[in-house]
């Protein structure tokens, strides 16, 4: 998800100044930070991850590089099948928080009642800008890089965040939570870009 969207409209993954407008350095970092995320096509976006069982060097060093490539991409979460790696492990920073939370395992123990719609875009998906309805309250059991349990109470762009980081844990795209007109035009947007 990208922090353009966090800014401009509760969006996911991108960044906080339209493309164009960021200067020669920042848009040479974000796209170097860009071409280690997975895009659409790649089919590890459409497998369910598995769960993380050791806690050790290895993953801590693998939450470190995510957060870099996060910021570097100027997103605002980034889940680990985008670069590549089947863990079920997501890494978010939701202005103004300063760095990165770490969730690893995660699984939303509740969801409120209220649902609201709001554009979203991806990493993974460069673009693509669709309307997708999620809970505005959820409560999220999971542990931190280290193996201690994380409760989380999040509401609006950080529960969107999460459930948006999740989904990609399961396997699903912000173009699968959208209506079907908005879907074909994402479609046809990518075609057109992989093509170009």
């Amino acid at each position: 998800m990208s922090e353009e969207q966090a800014v401009a409209q509760p969006e996911i993954e991108g960044q906080v100044q339209r493309k164009g407008e960021l200067d020669p350095e920042l848009e040479a970092r974000r796209a170097t930070a860009l071409a280690h995320v997975r895009k659409f096509g790649d089919p590890v976006l459409r497998t369910r991850a598995g769960r993380v069982d050791r806690f050790d060097d290895a993953l801590r060093t693998e939450v470190l590089r995510m957060g870099e490539l996060m910021e570097g991409a100027l997103g605002v979460g980034l889940a680990a099948p985008q670069v590549g790696v089947l863990h079920r492990l997501l890494v978010y920073r939701v202005p103004p928080a300063s760095g990165p939370a770490t969730l690893v395992n995660p699984e939303i123990e509740w969801s409120g009642r209220e649902q609201e719609i709001a554009e979203e875009g991806c990493l993974s998906l460069p673009g693509v800008l669709v309307d997708v309805e999620r809970a505005v309250h959820v409560r999220v059991r999971a542990s931190n890089e280290r193996g201690e349990p994380v409760l989380v109470e999040a509401s609006g762009l950080e529960a969107r965040v999460i459930q948006h980081e999740i989904d990609h844990l399961d396997g699903v795209l912000i173009i699968d939570r959208t209506t079907r007109e908005q879907r074909k035009e994402a479609m046809r947007s990518l075609r057109e870009a992989q093509a170009a």
